[in-house]
């Protein structure tokens, strides 16, 4: 579900043009006639269908789409830049370097992609298949990158090509760099009244059953060509993909604020752990439950250090009890469910989670508070990132859907 990305080249004539305000002056920046500089900007102007510049007597003149492009050339051309910078190029040797060799590479789309795609995969056929090129082309791409860039970004093992320490941080720029570009023409389409593009959010297991799923189902009745793609990872991978551009934003249980400097959280409501069984658990028939029961059953828990857990091993540590050791543990709903309804073990998590079971009736949460277990639910961003329109156009959705159910429901505490 990759969206075609606007071409690179382009984008660096058009910074030109938008700065200088001359075709002309461009020209002589970059070294290329005039009618090439026009060409390219009429190509750009083609593939997104809008109007960049107003052109006058006085020279090229940003139009109001054009301001926009600006803006997000501009956040692109200073992740490239800082590509260059973390790699230590210096100013000195990026001079030695022929000025349109590294223009060849760097304002590539094509090129970038491919490494960033072998830097997830290792595996050089599948970058291959991936973009329809043989695996000489793959590795020609590869060598020339780093002749150019002076680095060596792969290393060669037993699992494949691996991004040396330089790879990888090539890669988290260059990443970003490219998931600004695909918003490019999204942005310009919303400004014309068409909410488009693709959406990735980081589902946290809170958001997975109900708010996520039909705040999506709302937004795409609106805005039917909206892609979304939701990924199901624990919060340290997402939080890596949102760093990087690969994730939108997150929506689950939030982090502490000093978790992550470099994230910014918006907590939407509070939710609380509840003890959940099936229905007709030996434990739904006893008149007062006590902690004692608890601590004698079978425990389904998620995993060691995930946040669910700790909060159930903070409640028993404050009712002064070490927390039970589980009989199973995993975070996958759909074996925690199977386990809950056809066993008499039990588990402590958000009741949501399991909000159809309940409702239906074959679940159940007893009547036994965990204290100490309340956390915010929200949305996790980079902090400084400029979301497309339509994950945007998604968080109101999801903060008008929370709003909704906290006027008609007694759910949100």
């Amino acid at each position: 579900m990759r969206q075609s990305l606007v071409s690179l080249r382009g984008l660096r004539v058009f910074i030109s043009v938008a700065t200088t305000g001359s075709i002309k002056k461009s020209a002589d920046h970059l070294f290329r006639a005039p009618s090439a500089i026009t060409k390219s900007i009429r190509d750009l102007e083609l593939s997104l269908d809008v109007q960049l510049f107003e052109r006058k007597s006085r020279g090229m003149l940003l139009t109001t789409l054009g301001e926009v492009l600006l803006q997000r050339a501009r956040r692109i051309e200073e992740e490239l830049r800082l590509s260059l910078q973390e790699l230590e190029i210096s100013p000195k040797s990026m001079r030695q370097v022929d000025n349109a060799t590294l223009s060849a590479i760097l304002f590539n789309e094509k090129r970038l992609q491919i490494f960033v795609d072998l830097s997830e995969t290792h595996h050089m056929p599948t970058a291959a298949k991936e973009h329809g090129i043989s695996q000489p082309a793959i590795s020609m791409s590869i060598r020339e990158l780093e002749s150019t860039l002076g680095q060596r970004l792969f290393e060669r093992s037993a699992k494949g090509l691996i991004p040396t320490e330089k790879g990888v941080a090539f890669s988290f720029r260059i990443k970003r760099a490219l998931a600004e570009l695909r918003i490019i023409a999204p942005e310009l389409a919303a400004i014309q009244g068409s909410i488009e593009g693709i959406i990735t959010v980081g589902a946290l297991p809170f958001s997975r059953t109900s708010i996520l799923p039909a705040s999506i189902a709302r937004l795409v009745r609106k805005h039917p060509r909206l892609r979304i793609r939701t990924i199901e990872s624990p919060y340290e991978a997402l939080a890596t993909g949102l760093r990087n551009g690969d994730v939108d934003f997150i929506l689950g249980a939030l982090r502490p604020a000093e978790h992550a400097s470099d994230l910014i959280t918006e907590a939407l409501l509070s939710d609380v752990v509840s003890i959940v069984v099936r229905t007709g658990h030996p434990l739904t028939r006893k008149g007062k439950i006590t902690v004692h029961d608890l601590l004698d059953a079978q425990w389904i828990l998620s995993r060691t250090g995930s946040p669910a857990r700790e909060l159930v091993v903070r409640s028993f540590q404050h009712m002064g009890h070490v927390a039970p050791s589980p009989v199973v543990e995993t975070g996958d709903l759909a074996i925690l469910r199977g386990l809950l309804m056809q066993s008499d073990m039990i588990t402590a998590m958000s009741a949501h989670q399991l909000q159809f079971e309940i409702d239906t009736g074959s679940l159940v949460t007893l009547d036994f508070s965990l204290h100490k277990t309340m956390r915010d639910i929200g949305i996790t961003q980079r902090a400084g990132a400029r979301l497309s329109p339509g994950a945007n156009s998604l968080i109101l959705e999801i903060k008008e859907l929370v709003k909704d159910m906290s006027t008609s429901s007694a759910w949100l505490h």
